[in-house]
């Protein structure tokens, strides 16, 4: 599954569209602790946190995620959204719990 086949899904709201939507994803990973996040995230996983800002998008770009879930509706805060369309980092929100979405796309991933 790519970044495009993601957003187009009815469970999720495009906040940002990035530049890579043709990324393959490869697994998806949940933290909220941005420190874990540096060391831990793979390049090409889906992201589910509810950071929602500008931070969270810095880590995604070191890590060369393919997108940012922002799962329970966190919204993207303008100093997050500018971060995204600066660097081209796809950012969706889910109102589902991030155990829920994170399930989702797994099942999705691997389908």
């Amino acid at each position: 599954m790519t970044v495009q086949q993601l957003t187009e899904r009815p469970e999720f709201t495009v906040l940002n569209a990035g530049n890579q939507p043709d990324m393959e994803l490869t697994r998806v990973f949940t933290c909220d602790l941005l420190s874990v996040c540096m060391s831990k995230a793979s390049a090409g996983c889906a992201w589910v946190t509810v950071m929602g800002n500008m931070n969270a998008v810095a880590v995604a770009v070191l890590t060369d995620t393919a997108c940012i879930i922002l799962a329970e509706g966190t919204p993207l805060d303008a100093n997050g959204l500018a971060k995204a369309q600066q660097q081209g980092v796809t950012v969706l929100q889910s109102d589902q719990p991030v155990f829920e979405t994170a399930l989702l796309v797994h099942q999705l991933i691997h389908a």
